[in-house]
């Protein structure tokens, strides 16, 4: 330690400069898990349009030569996605009983979680999926289909069809939101109730009679109404194989 006060306090007011160098924080390394959190953020924030590997690259701080090391393909990134997603699905012990409101709430809740993801749902289309968490959901599906004793080839059709009208109503509700944000005020994509409405009942009688006469029975209901409304019309005419 310097003698002269001031040396004393010219070092130690260097001292933090020296310790700053020394700790500099080192740079978090490149794994699947923030190359998820970061694809989901991009997703969150921007909507799934604007999804790439190099704007997850961006997000990370890196270049996307640094992802290829983890994921091979933007088909990759999708399949993170979705598991991730998948991985808080709640999934029930199978109950023969019970097994359609069963299948309802997993549903429901794949749609909560895909609505929380605008256009997120893509990922999910024509994708053979390899993440274990995909693979868990879809087992716990057709288990809850087999125990309502649906024969096993019809159980896997099913199971498709009811994942593939989720993630379409989820989309479908991804594009109207959008459109809602960022429609021309001259030009209104996206209708109000009201307005539907009004429009369906302008309709000429002689080319749109039961248009006219229905007009409100077709647009009643909200979008989970019509959710709830679907899946059971699908599942209702799933017979078990005994029956």
């Amino acid at each position: 330690m310097p003698a002269d006060p001031r040396q004393r306090r010219a070092a130690r007011h260097a001292q933090p400069a020296t310790e700053a160098a020394v700790s500099a924080p080192r740079k978090m390394p490149i794994t699947v898990e923030r190359i998820t959190d970061a694809a989901l953020e991009v997703v969150a924030t921007e909507g799934y349009d604007a999804l790439t590997i190099r704007r997850v690259a961006a997000a990370l701080g890196t270049g996307p030569s640094s992802l290829y090391a983890h994921i091979v393909n933007k088909n990759d990134i999708d399949d993170l996605l979705i598991g991730r997603l998948y991985a808080e699905v709640v999934l029930p012990e199978p109950n023969s009983d019970a097994w359609r409101e069963q299948l309802l709430r997993v549903y429901t809740q794949i749609r909560d979680l895909y609505l929380k993801y605008p256009g997120v749902s893509r990922a999910a289309l024509a994708m053979v999926p390899t993440n274990l968490e995909t693979l868990r959901v879809g087992e716990g599906i057709l288990a809850i289909l087999l125990a309502g004793g649906i024969e096993p080839r019809t159980a896997g059709w099913a199971r498709d069809a009811l994942s593939l009208y989720v993630s379409a109503y989820a989309l479908e509700q991804s594009l109207v939101q959008r459109r809602r944000r960022h429609q021309d005020q001259d030009q209104e994509w996206v209708l109000s109730h009201e307005q539907l409405l009004d429009r369906f009942t302008a309709l000429p009688a002689e080319k749109f009679p039961q248009t006219r006469r229905h007009a409100a029975e077709l647009i009643s209901g909200t979008g989970p109404d019509r959710f709830e409304f679907t899946l059971g019309l699908l599942m209702n005419n799933l017979q078990p194989a005994s029956s």
